[in-house]
């Protein structure tokens, strides 16, 4: 699976970015898809995710100002962010996981969740400050 993220930048408090994610090459019929990002000096932190059934689950750092989407038809996945933070900033990732459902993150610290997707794109920087 082949992963490209576009829509990061430079954006002020409380502003809002698109990022997209275009996949391609799939292996298998279905998968799990979301969201992974890097501060720096920091570890890997799951944002958001969505399974095949269009079921989301939000790290609660990002409930209510955090979108996912996809579009099955272009095999595209959104990340709408919105009233963005300063810690917000990051290296923003598109990940991948094989299977139809992400309940395998459902629960589980964020922090922890990089370890579940086997395919990763190569990040888009989002920088939120004055």
């Amino acid at each position: 699976v082949r992963l490209v993220e576009s829509g990061g930048g430079s954006v002020q408090p409380g502003g809002s970015q698109l990022l997209s994610c275009v996949a391609s090459g799939y292996a298998y019929d279905s998968y799990c898809m979301g969201w992974l990002r890097q501060a720096p000096g920091a570890e890997h932190e799951g944002v958001a995710v969505i399974g095949d059934d269009d079921s989301t689950i939000y790290a609660d750092s990002v409930k209510g100002r955090f979108t996912v989407s996809k579009d099955k038809d272009k095999n595209i996945l959104y990340l709408q962010m919105n009233s963005l933070k300063p810690d917000d900033t990051a290296t923003y990732y598109c990940a991948a996981s094989r299977g139809p459902s992400c309940s395998a993150v459902a629960g589980l610290n964020p922090i922890f969740w990089s370890a579940r997707f086997g395919y990763r794109g190569q990040g888009t920087q989002v920088t939120v400050s004055l």
